[in-house]
């Protein structure tokens, strides 16, 4: 059964890509996709991202991973090799220019290719890249449909008085507006 990007998170501090199977009140549950498929929940200082939210600069805004990851595996398949923590600089360079020739050299970082090319190891064998674009746009369009619908249903609350201004130590008033006196 092939991922959606929307299903796959990267984990900081965690090496590789994960699979979302679960949700819990301060984190998620989620399983390695290396093989090991070793599960293990997050938490809330961790920094987790969904790779269908996650983007790279172009000197014409931004492209989207999914596209970046259908045009990688394409070159991959004609030949282009990927390239690793021991690829030089310049290979990195030359290699990311081969997949997206626009991308901003001065936010992108050799890094991030490198990156890149690593979870394009991991996801050739959970992703079907013929369909990608088209799957994660489906998956977009159901989850707004979705939003819009829980929106459309909620009743409406009503809201509270505003709150008194307390008053700090010293008896200064707590406000968000400071003037120049």
């Amino acid at each position: 059964m092939a991922l959606y990007l929307s299903e796959i998170v990267s984990v900081s501090g965690k090496p590789g890509l994960h699979k979302l199977v679960g949700k819990r009140s301060n984190g998620l549950i989620v399983e390695s996709l290396d093989g090991t498929k070793k599960r293990f929940p997050t938490n809330l200082t961790q920094k987790v991202s969904f790779l269908s939210d996650i983007s790279m600069y172009t000197y014409d805004g931004d492209e989207q991973l999914a596209d970046i990851l259908v045009t990688l595996n394409d070159k991959v398949k004609g030949g282009l090799e990927l390239v690793t923590k021991k690829s030089s600089a310049e290979e990195v360079k030359s290699f990311f220019r081969n997949v997206l020739e626009n991308y901003d050299e001065d936010q992108v970082y050799n890094s991030d290719i490198i990156k890149l090319a690593s979870w394009y190891t991991i996801l050739k064998d959970h992703v079907d890249f013929s369909q990608l674009v088209e799957a994660e746009e489906s998956a977009d369009t159901k989850k707004a449909k979705s939003t819009v619908k829980k929106q459309a249903t909620k009743k409406p609350t009503a809201k509270s008085a505003p709150k008194a201004q307390s008053r700090a130590k010293g008896g200064v008033k707590k406000t968000g507006n400071l003037k120049a006196g």
